[in-house]
């Protein structure tokens, strides 16, 4: 049965991080809040709980993942960025947004796509994820808490303890979320192209 955490979304209690990071590196699953919605997470080295975590959602192998990351520092060693997209990434993180890159060698091979070589990755601007990448320190795998057949993510704490309190390792709750996932945006081309219209506002990457 999952843990449950209340953790307060401006202010988290540093021992109930710590927790939470001894859980991730346990090869834990957890549910935690982000600056969009509810998410699922697991050690970017697991791959176990990694697919735990796609089970949970009702996908298989092949579809993509994100990392979350601290910040651009971060982000930078395990995606390829030049000049060009370093500006676009700094003008639009932290925030709600998540961006397709290739990936470095940092990436392990089964995070990949497998055809391009690209990940996703995000830096999200909420207090309670950025104490637990600092305590982790290094990306957490990630994918939005959207289940198989529903059009909409989870977003009430306890809803999702109710529904998933036996498979997932721990329940953050954070308050309420949205019910916007991110905008994602390739960056892989000499032009972004918007591959999903969510909450980050997307002008500055339209043509």
């Amino acid at each position: 049965m999952a843990q449950y955490f209340s953790v307060h979304a401006q202010n988290p209690q540093p021992r109930l991080i710590q927790q939470t990071v001894d859980i991730l590196k346990g090869g834990g699953v957890i549910v935690y809040p982000t600056d969009s919605c509810y998410a699922l997470g697991c050690h970017i080295g697991d791959k176990e709980a990694a697919m735990r975590l796609l089970s949970v959602r009702g996908l298989d192998t092949g579809h993509d993942l994100t990392l979350v990351c601290r910040d651009l520092s971060e982000l930078g060693r395990y995606a390829q960025v030049d000049n060009a997209q370093f500006r676009l990434l700094k003008a639009h993180t932290p925030g709600p947004y998540t961006f397709i890159l290739r990936g470095t060698r940092e990436v392990p091979r089964r995070l990949l796509h497998k055809k391009h070589d690209t990940i996703g990755l995000r830096v999200p601007a909420h207090p309670l994820v950025q104490a637990l990448l600092a305590g982790l320190g290094e990306p957490i795998l990630s994918s939005t808490l959207l289940l198989y057949g529903e059009d909409v993510p989870l977003t009430e704490p306890w809803e999702i303890r109710e529904r998933l309190e036996h498979q997932v390792d721990l329940v953050i709750d954070g308050g309420a979320c949205g019910l916007t996932p991110t905008t994602v945006v390739d960056l892989t081309t000499d032009t972004p192209a918007v591959v999903r219209y969510g909450k980050g506002e997307a002008s500055a990457f339209e043509a």
